[in-house]
């Protein structure tokens, strides 16, 4: 018995000090936003503003457009995560349910695409936004991100725990494919959903590269490309850099919290079964 409560407390003080490392960047951040500029390369560093310097905030509103980037990055995260749900619900059920010629050679051949590197589409996702004239666009912004195999791939697995029996009792009532996969599967299906969701709206509100690369106008730039308006030739304005840094996380940080019980849920029983 003593022997599990030492490993307890060992495990219990292992799992802290990796959650102060974890956390110590996030406080650096916040204190730094906090600061006047002459106090962010103070030396020795000080973790507590003398004076705090909370008009740092009001100040990023003013300076950059910083309202609109948020909403930028809402709406592309919003409509991803959206539009992503729709497609890879569909695909895996699919997948998991349905009986065709090839089905798991064909599975297998699509999940082999998460082993490309987003690097090697870009371009040719980058030419075909260029013919579709979708630059600086929504449509530019949204559409190459909602398909991967990724979201196919976990809802499948969830899918294929779900009990044949509520399939197999609804087709003897006479409900179509659609109807099974809109009132029977994905009710059951909400932690799988859930977790999906939150993966991909912090993934997309935290992306930088594709609107990088497909966006100029500063009216449709989103908020992690809008963050370099702060990176001047002569110099960065750490303080606001790190104060809009601040704001811009409390999005995906709301959205982990609100989903967290099923983001655990989801995770858990998804590798129940393969």
């Amino acid at each position: 018995m003593k022997k599990y409560k030492w490993r307890t407390w060992m495990l219990f003080a292992v799992l802290i000090v990796v959650a102060t490392a974890m956390l110590v960047p996030f406080f650096w951040m916040l204190s730094t936003s906090l600061k006047p500029i002459g106090e962010v390369f103070a030396y020795p560093p000080t973790w507590i503003p003398k004076d705090p310097q909370w008009s740092n905030y009001a100040t990023v509103w003013k300076v950059i457009p910083f309202g609109r980037y948020m909403l930028n990055s809402f709406i592309t995260s919003f409509c991803i995560t959206a539009l992503h749900l729709i497609v890879a619900s569909m695909a895996a059920f699919a997948f998991a349910r349905l009986e065709f010629p090839g089905r798991d050679k064909l599975f297998l051949l699509y999940l082999a695409t998460m082993m490309v590197p987003g690097q090697v589409t870009m371009i040719p996702n980058f030419i075909l936004i260029k013919l579709f004239n979708w630059t600086d666009t929504y449509q530019g912004l949204i559409i190459p991100n909602v398909f991967t195999a990724f979201g196919v791939f976990l809802l499948r697995q969830f899918f294929m725990t779900i009990p044949k029996e509520y399939e197999d009792a609804a087709r003897i009532d006479g409900a179509s494919y659609f109807h099974i996969y809109s009132k029977i599967i994905l009710p059951l299906s909400i932690p799988a959903l859930s977790t999906l969701a939150i993966f991909t709206f912090v993934f997309q509100w935290n992306n930088l590269i594709w609107p990088l690369v497909v966006v100029n106008k500063d009216s449709m730039k989103t908020l992690t490309v809008g963050l370099a308006s702060f990176q001047g030739m002569y110099g960065t304005s750490w303080n606001l850099l790190m104060a809009a840094a601040v704001m811009g996380i409390v999005p995906s940080v709301t959205a982990f919290l609100i989903g967290q019980r099923y983001l655990i849920k989801g995770i858990t029983l998804t590798g129940l079964k393969g």
